[in-house]
């Protein structure tokens, strides 16, 4: 009689902790923003990245823009946003953000983007003409900017971060032994370079990275390192959440004093600020990052 091999079942997927439960997006500013994003035909990453904290920040009347599209010409397996070939973008796009954040009467608008590997200035010229259409627009709003990989293309970089934006955000996302397998199309020390020229260009600048994804303790100190010897001023850790089954799996919901530990070793690392937490973001208190920590 022919025995048949015992297959175990696939494991169940982890169950969030108590401290990763977050609010429902409710209330008037939220519905507000909601309408504004709607009317102008705007991308926010806040839903195509399914942010935990979109309820607070939209409740505030506040959102981080996507321009260029919505669909990456990337395929980053942690990332919730579309990846095909994108549609010629939008010239329009510019006047419009500055339009919404003006009627959303914001303070401080953080603007990012998909990657547009396929144009040769990797989207460069609507990033510059975004960022100057909302300062002429709400001179009074400052901006950081969260930029792509522009794989290498200096030229695009400066025309990319030249607007007049306070800050400029360019995410490490991970470690450098999951670059592979979390930025299959991205280079660790690439990225580094990109940040070191940011910040020989005279911008504050910031990075940020996931956690949970099976990187070590000694991992995450060894990028902060790398961050701080590249120029980064201020640096984010949050925990991955996977957007959906396709995506890669959580390693390790990681608990609350690992990332006040992070945050610690961050500040004694030479950062000027850390922002570490199960649920920070890129752009989560953007508004605390734009000038240097009162010491």
């Amino acid at each position: 009689m022919l025995e048949l091999p015992i297959v175990e079942g696939k494991e169940k997927r982890r169950k969030k902790p108590d401290w990763l439960r977050v609010k429902l997006p409710i209330g008037p500013n939220y519905k507000k923003v909601r309408s504004l994003v709607d009317e102008y035909d705007l991308h926010t990453i806040c839903q195509s990245g399914n942010c935990p904290n979109m309820g607070e920040c939209w409740g505030a009347g506040t959102a981080t823009f996507m321009i260029l599209g919505n669909t990456c010409t990337r395929s980053c397996s942690f990332c919730a946003v579309k990846t095909g070939r994108p549609p010629e973008y939008d010239e329009d796009e510019p006047r419009r953000v500055a339009e919404a954040i003006d009627l959303m009467g914001v303070k401080h608008a953080v603007i990012t983007s998909v990657n547009r590997d396929e144009r040769k200035d990797r989207g460069a010229e609507i990033w510059y003409q975004t960022v100057v259409q909302v300062k002429e627009r709400t001179p009074q709003v400052t901006i950081e900017t969260l930029i792509p990989d522009v794989r290498a293309t200096w030229d695009a970089l400066e025309r990319m971060i030249s607007g007049g934006q306070e800050v400029v955000s360019h995410n490490m996302e991970t470690v450098e032994a999951l670059y592979r397998k979390v930025r299959p199309q991205a280079k660790y020390n690439r990225s580094l370079e990109q940040i070191k020229r940011t910040k020989e260009f005279g911008k504050r600048t910031k990075s940020g990275i996931m956690v949970g994804l099976g990187e070590t303790k000694e991992q995450v100190f060894k990028v902060m390192d790398d961050l701080v010897e590249h120029g980064c001023d201020v640096l984010t850790i949050g925990q991955y959440l996977q957007p959906t089954k396709m995506h890669l799996d959580v390693v390790e919901y990681v608990h609350p004093d690992v990332f006040k530990l992070y945050e610690e070793v961050g500040l004694e690392k030479g950062f000027d600020m850390v922002e570490s937490g199960p649920l920070v973001r890129s752009s989560y208190h953007a508004e605390k990052h734009i000038y240097p920590r009162q010491k």
